[in-house]
């Protein structure tokens, strides 16, 4: 064989080697999923499969109404049927498979099965499902002119106050810039805010932005968030805007830590008020003493304010002992020391004098 031939041959060969690395790499285009039937009533369950996700990707599966693989899904969470939700985690290659129960969302169809995914960057992927009988209404109608799309990275500004540190909800401020790429004027859109926390679904709250965007301008958009009381660990802000999720936000909230406070002040205030007023009633119903005498605390004596001295003559100075009336043996009102009056005693000699 001549040189030339040789090299179609290795050609050929290279090719029948690297065919079976070009269908993962044609897979890995983009996020799919596919279900085993494309039709189930209420009760039933349908197989659905992916492909092309990211390895390890924990995933939500869902059955939504209004809503079409173009469009996506109109109105989010909101018209899906949450509570009969599937969740599934993809392997190595990015694939899955998940039995979902069929249930009927709270909103018409068309309906699709919605697969997003839960952590991580945004990815998400429909396919149709015809729920049978599921009332069915036709889209609200496509707006076209107008067109918003964000210019710069979303971010939360603002700080908790004190209150925050005992409880009171957490505030942020989600801050974005937004242009309009249409061919029509935007006059005070809709937004829709929503917080999850965790794997949970996020709550959505409608915000309209006051103001005019003009073909072509951008503005400065600010939308309050705010989380409930007690809120702390890690949540996510989503901004949506006509049905569709355009950014997320992470946001992690600290512990109140003024609350874990009073609550262990209040464990010890609580055990000593009982323990004072169970000594009271000990006190109370504790037995007398042996002849009717209960103890108790004596009184703290008074103190009395010195009298202030007059002056005058000095009162006639009196023995501690006794009073001027108790002088043993002798007539009231004797001042004199205590002497001896016995029978035995000798008799004083008295002077003798003319009779």
């Amino acid at each position: 064989m001549s040189g030339k031939a040789r090299i179609p041959a290795l050609m050929a060969v290279l090719a029948l080697l690297l065919l079976p690395f070009t269908g993962p790499a044609a897979a890995a285009d983009g996020p799919a999923v596919k279900l085993s039937a494309s039709q189930a009533g209420t009760g039933g369950s349908v197989t659905a499969r992916g492909s092309g996700w990211r390895p390890g990707t924990l995933l939500m599966l869902l059955v939504c109404g209004r809503a079409t693989p173009s469009r996506g899904v109109i109105g989010g969470t909101n018209s899906c049927a949450n509570g009969d939700g599937r969740a599934v985690t993809t392997d190595t290659r990015g694939s899955f498979t998940r039995k979902l129960p069929v249930a009927e969302p709270p909103v018409p169809c068309p309906c699709v099965v919605h697969v997003a995914t839960v952590t991580g960057a945004k990815a998400e992927a429909d396919a149709v499902l015809q729920v049978a009988g599921h009332p069915v209404a036709p889209l609200p109608a496509e707006t076209s002119g107008g067109r918003l799309s964000i210019l710069s990275d979303t971010r939360l500004t603002g700080s908790s106050g004190v209150l925050t540190w005992f409880g009171a909800p957490p505030t942020r401020t989600l801050e974005f810039t937004a242009g309009n790429v249409g061919t029509t004027t935007v006059k005070d859109p809709v937004f829709r805010v929503g917080t999850a926390h965790g794997v949970f679904a996020p709550q959505w709250d409608e915000q309209q932005w006051h103001g005019t965007l003009a073909p072509g301008g951008k503005a400065l958009i600010r939308l309050p968030v705010e989380l409930s009381a007690g809120a702390h660990g890690d949540y996510t802000v989503s901004l949506g805007y006509r049905g569709k999720v355009i950014a997320e936000q992470p946001w992690g909230v600290g512990r109140p830590w003024g609350v874990t406070l009073f609550r262990l002040l209040l464990c010890l205030v609580v055990p000593a008020a009982l323990f004072r007023a169970g000594m009271a009633v000990v006190d109370r119903v504790r037995p007398r003493r042996p002849g009717g005498v209960r103890h108790r605390r004596l009184p703290r004596p008074l103190l009395r304010p010195a009298r202030s001295r007059t002056v005058g003559p000095d009162p006639a100075p009196t023995l501690p002992w006794f009073t001027p009336d108790s002088v043993p043996g002798g007539p009231a009102g004797r001042l004199s020391a205590p002497h001896h009056d016995s029978p035995t005693s000798p008799a004083t000699p008295t002077p003798k004098g003319p009779t």
